[in-house]
Parts: C-alpha cells; structure tokens; sequence
C-alpha cells in the first residue's frame, strides 16, 4: 500500500499541463472496461458522458475518467483521452465500429492565473491524450494536472490521494482535484479539516487546534459563480453492480463535507465518480457495501486535504498562497 488509489491493479493515472496556460488535465485509465456510476452534488457541474452512469442505462463498462481543468472548455480533454484509448483498439463494440467510453467532469480555474487567449479552439484535446499517453502507476500530487490551476478560498489546491482497506481486505483508493469555493483549512491556520482521518502525516500531522478560532465557523467563499468545484473518482477492487457504485458515490460524498466548508454550493460543482474493479465479490450486498462506503468517504476526505497540502503556487504574480508557503 502507498497511499494511491493505484494501489488496486488495473489503474493508471496520467497528467498534463501548460505553464503558461496555468491549468491541465488529468486522466484515469482503467486496463478494462469497469463498473461505474456517478453522484453529483455541486449546483453547477460540467460534465460529458455521466448520464449513461445511471444505473438504469445501457452501457456497463467504461474505459477511463477524465477530471480536467478549464471549464467547459476542458471538456475537450475527453476527446483527447478518447483518441488515445481507440489508437489502442479500445470501447465498447458495435459491430466494426469501437467507441471507447470515457466520461469527464471539469472545473473552472479560468481565473487563477495564466494565459488564457489560446486563439480559435482550447488546448484540452491534446493536453487529454497527453494525459492519457503518459498514464502510470506512479504520478505526481499537488499543483499537477486538473490541479494545476486549482484553488481553494484561501489557499491554493490540487491533486491528492490516498487509500486504505476494509476489515474484509478490501482496498478503496481516491484521486480528487480539490478547486473548492470553501476552505479545506480551519481559519487562517494550518489545521486541515480531515485531520480526524489522517494516517500517519500525510497532510502534515497537525491535527485540529486545541481551541477553534472565533472565525472557523464563519462563511467563507471565492464568491465567483462557477468558479469551484472539486472533482473525485474513488475505486475499489470489490465487485460491485453499477446500482451498488451509485450507492458507493453517494456514500462516498461524505468525504468532502469532512473536507471542505463550506460544500456542495451553488457555486460548487462537486462530483464524484466510483469505479469497480470487478475483483473480489462483497463478503455481504449491505453491511460490506456499507462499510466500504465509510472507508471511501474517510479516504476521499484524505486526499482533498493531502491535494492542498502537496500544492505549489502558479508562477504567476498575484498567484494563491500555497499551503507550503503559508505554513511549511
């Protein structure tokens, strides 16, 4: 176990991003075709491909995820990711024709810095097959990918993960691009809201202050409609039915009212995306499914605080503070 939502075989993540344009895409390549469902709670989300999710539609399997930068522009990058995977003979068959599934959520970064007049089309197509080209076990954290430009009310954020297992044996891992309107921090302190969850020092040991300041609960916001969202994709090596995914989703997104504050706004497209990779049958359909959806909440609460931790501010003038930068 590293602490990667890699840790369950099958899954590679890739990033790419552009300096200059202050934002990025990541991709998450599934070696087969995976179970997956979907649950949205932001009250302005951008997303492709997720109402064949439900469990009700046809299509059971699908190929990748893409979490990406740039709004509704950063759609594109699933064009991109989509690309790649049919040079590699993959989706779903019909007849001769193959047509790789790839669903994709996006969050808006198109003011935290950089260059943005990128002329006649965005460049989220190539930065996705990038993405997916460049997929591994191993991958960077922080101000990399979809995280690259992302930002939280006062601190900069990005990319985290984290994984643990179920008394059963059973692994959960999480990827998440924290760009929230809220805080993942209590005040103006380094205290990070998950820290009940934290393993170890993953996001810097510091655990909640010994008393709360008079502010910590106050409402705090980018104020920018749109300009939010965080984007997560938890995994698991149990086999599951795409209702049970829905239900590890819902259960799942848990994690980032343990995380953020405040969560799920109108500004806020939050979203999480849950895969199985079709392993290991639940030792019991409810009580095992249940605790796997606490252990995915604990573990998605992790990364989004372990994403702001390992960021980096933008090269740019007037860039958002990164945690390091405040506390280190």
């Amino acid at each position: 176990m590293r602490n990667m939502i890699t840790d369950i075989p099958g899954i590679r993540i890739g990033h790419a991003a552009d300096d200059k344009l202050g934002s990025g895409s990541t991709v998450i390549i599934f070696d087969h075709p995976v179970v997956a469902s979907v649950d949205v709670r932001g009250g302005g989300p951008g997303t492709r491909e997720t109402a064949l999710l439900d469990p009700a539609q046809t299509v059971e399997g699908i190929d990748a995820i893409v979490l990406s930068g740039g709004s509704a522009f950063g759609l594109d990058a699933a064009s991109g990711a989509q690309a790649w995977l049919r040079e590699q003979g993959r989706g779903f068959q019909v007849r001769d024709a193959r047509v790789p599934i790839v669903p994709a959520a996006i969050l808006f970064d198109l003011l935290s810095g950089g260059d943005k007049n990128w002329g006649r089309y965005p460049p989220y197509r190539e930065l996705g097959y990038a993405a997916a080209k460049d997929a591994s076990s191993d991958f960077a954290l922080g101000s990399a990918g979809a995280g690259r430009g992302a930002t939280s009310v006062n601190l900069k954020g990005g990319i985290g993960t984290a994984s643990a297992k179920t008394r059963s044996g059973l692994t959960v891992g999480a990827l998440a691009a924290a760009n929230a309107a809220g805080s993942m921090t209590i005040g103006n302190g380094p205290h990070f809201w998950a820290a009940p969850f934290e393993q170890g020092n993953e996001f810097g040991g510091h655990g909640w202050p010994a008393s709360f300041p008079a502010d910590a609960l106050a409402f705090r916001s980018k104020g920018s409609v749109g300009a939010n969202t965080t984007l997560a994709v938890v995994a698991t090596d149990a086999k599951l039915t795409k209702a049970q995914a829905k239900r590890l989703a819902v259960m799942a997104q848990s994690g980032l009212s343990r995380a953020i504050y405040p969560v799920h706004t109108p500004l806020d497209g939050d979203i999480v995306f849950a895969a199985s990779l079709g392993v290991t049958p639940l030792p019991d359909t409810v009580f095992s499914l249940s605790e796997l959806g606490m252990v995915a909440a604990n573990v998605l609460a992790r990364a989004i605080a372990r994403g702001v931790y390992e960021a980096t501010a933008l090269p740019f003038a007037g860039a958002m503070q990164s945690w390091r930068d405040r506390f280190a």
